[in-house]
């Protein structure tokens, strides 16, 4: 069974670093695509960062490049978005996702990926 389980989310301060967990179970983290993806009441939910380790692909919204980076530990078949410089914007309800279908493709729409977490609240907030 295909399992993802986030956590890390929690209120920080404007300008403040949190790090974001996502352990994945019933499937290999590198062998996959993996998403970060937020969401906030009115708006659709957006791809934050994407990677398909094993491509080597990375994706991530203009919105964050340059404070966010998603890794992974393929040992604890884990993935990680360490958000730094975190503005008010930012707040959200953060999912982590994958795509098991096997494409070639590094995926960033939220309807390419069949299985999510339950999402984890980053509040951004003085």
């Amino acid at each position: 069974e295909v399992q993802l389980v986030e956590s890390g989310g929690g209120l920080v301060q404007p300008g403040g670093s949190l790090r974001l967990s996502c352990a994945a179970s019933g499937f290999s983290l590198n062998e996959h695509t993996i998403g970060w993806f937020r969401t906030v009441p009115g708006k659709e939910r957006e791809a934050v960062a994407c990677m398909k380790s094993a491509r080597g692909y990375n994706y991530y919204a203009d919105s964050v490049k340059g404070r966010f980076t998603i890794s992974s530990d393929n040992a604890k078949n884990t993935v990680y978005l360490q958000m730094n410089s975190l503005k008010p914007e930012d707040a959200a309800v953060y999912y982590c996702a994958a795509d098991l279908s096997g494409s070639d493709y590094l995926f960033t729409y939220p309807y390419q990926y069949q299985h999510w977490g339950q999402g984890t609240q980053v509040t951004v907030s003085s």
